[in-house]
């Protein structure tokens, strides 16, 4: 029997170059389950500054795009490092955005969230506020297994490749959740449970 396909995009909340939840996100094709295709976003850093009169002007290209490919997937994940017990402004930015157009693609999209930092705490102060933010917008953000990878720069190699067999071991069970999770959302069943 065949795998029903499903498509993800991911968010990656980090720009710099040598990023550890970049290369979480780079790793994510290799983890998620048979018929699973993941796509992952262009860089917040391309999106101008939120404001309301650049709205009123048009939605930038850049914005649209985004917001069409989170609506055509069947799921999104947000890897994000934290940024001063928060999420990074170009992340926030990027959701700022999202939230204003309409239909407003994060609505009732099944949310995936994991982060990573040098720190033992793995960005979990990061997620929290982060998830307060989905809920406004109504995201189904999953609750458990949490991904929150501490010591980041122990489990990424010199060439940006997440390397740490239990960390990829880990993601991989944490996707295959996720994957039954979006197909729970998709068939219309209870998800509390």
């Amino acid at each position: 029997m065949s795998a029903i396909p499903m498509k993800l995009v991911v968010l990656v909340g980090s720009v710099r170059q040598g990023s550890y939840n970049a290369a979480i996100a780079r790793a994510l094709h290799q983890l998620v389950p048979a018929g699973v295709t993941v796509e992952i976003l262009p860089s917040v850093a391309g999106l101008p500054i939120y404001d309301a009169d650049l709205q009123a002007a048009g939605f930038p290209e850049a914005v649209t795009r985004m917001a069409d490919a989170i609506r055509a997937a069947d799921g999104l994940v947000i890897v994000t490092p934290e940024y001063n017990y928060s999420v990074p402004g170009g992340l926030k930015n990027a959701i700022d955005w999202l939230s204003r157009l309409s239909p407003q693609p994060l609505a009732g999209k099944p949310i995936l969230i994991q982060s990573a930092s040098m720190g033992v705490f793995g960005g979990a102060r990061a997620q929290y506020h982060l998830r307060q933010i989905l809920v406004f917008l109504n995201g189904m953000v999953m609750n458990t297994p949490e991904a929150m990878v501490g010591a980041a720069h122990t489990k990424v190699d010199a060439n940006g490749q997440l390397s740490d067999p239990l960390t990829r071991d880990f993601l991989a069970k944490q996707l295959q959740h996720f994957h039954t999770y979006v197909r729970r959302i998709s068939a219309g069943a209870r998800i509390d449970g």
